[in-house]
């Protein structure tokens, strides 16, 4: 009977600890330029404008200035975990810089933010790190299917994963993540390489993909 409880106790641990491992770890105040691949995250902008950014006053939610896929940043990723926040600390960007950052990302306060949770962790200055994401987002094409949505739709997972497969040859479904919230399409996380040139396998990214069967797709406005 002992040996039994002891049994169940440690299955318990087990799936308790791999349960925590599975969710990524924040590496607050790593030292900068010490990680293993990029993940860019494209943000499906009409679900962000429905469920938060309208009710912010974020411009990118302005009729006729919800264009589909806007980046919301490139993210420095271990194998498991990230680093964020990195030392020493990062400057702030300066106006020749931001001018770099705001053609890049849809909003000036989302660029602030990504250098200086995720760019000063690529030991890259602001320019530069704001000129990397603008590269990485060149590299991706967007499927036609989800360029522009006139109306709303619905999609599975696996199709999404599919089209963009099919746009960008090399990328396969373990080599992304897509995300959901409130049956709506979320992001595109895209794994690549630490030179931006190829797509890679992230396991722990992949594994951040919605459960569900299909989301909503809100049509671009």
């Amino acid at each position: 009977m002992m040996s039994h409880v002891r049994a169940l106790l440690l299955l318990a641990a087990s799936l308790i600890a791999s349960g925590a491992d599975a969710q990524p770890r924040e590496d607050r105040g790593a030292p900068m330029g010490r990680f293993d691949f990029y993940v860019l995250s494209l943000s499906w902008s009409a679900t962000y404008c429905d469920l938060v950014g309208k009710r912010r006053g974020n411009a990118q939610c302005a009729l006729g200035k919800n264009p589909g896929f806007v980046v919301h940043g490139l993210w420095p990723q271990y194998e498991r975990g990230y680093p964020a926040f990195c030392t020493p600390g990062g400057r702030n960007p300066s106006r020749n810089a931001m001018d770099v950052g705001e053609r890049v990302f849809p909003d000036a306060g989302l660029a602030r933010h990504e250098w200086q949770k995720h760019g000063t962790c690529t030991g890259e200055s602001p320019a530069g790190y704001f000129t990397a994401a603008g590269a990485a987002r060149a590299r991706i094409s967007v499927p036609k299917q989800l360029a522009a949505p006139e109306r709303d739709s619905r999609m599975t997972i696996v199709e999404i994963e599919r089209a963009f497969a099919l746009a960008n040859p090399g990328l396969r479904p373990d080599m992304m993540a897509v995300t959901c919230k409130r049956g709506l399409l979320e992001e595109v996380r895209i794994c690549m390489t630490r030179d931006l040139r190829s797509f890679r396998p992230c396991e722990e990214v992949s594994r951040d993909s919605c459960r569900v069967r299909d989301v909503t797709v809100p049509a671009a406005r």
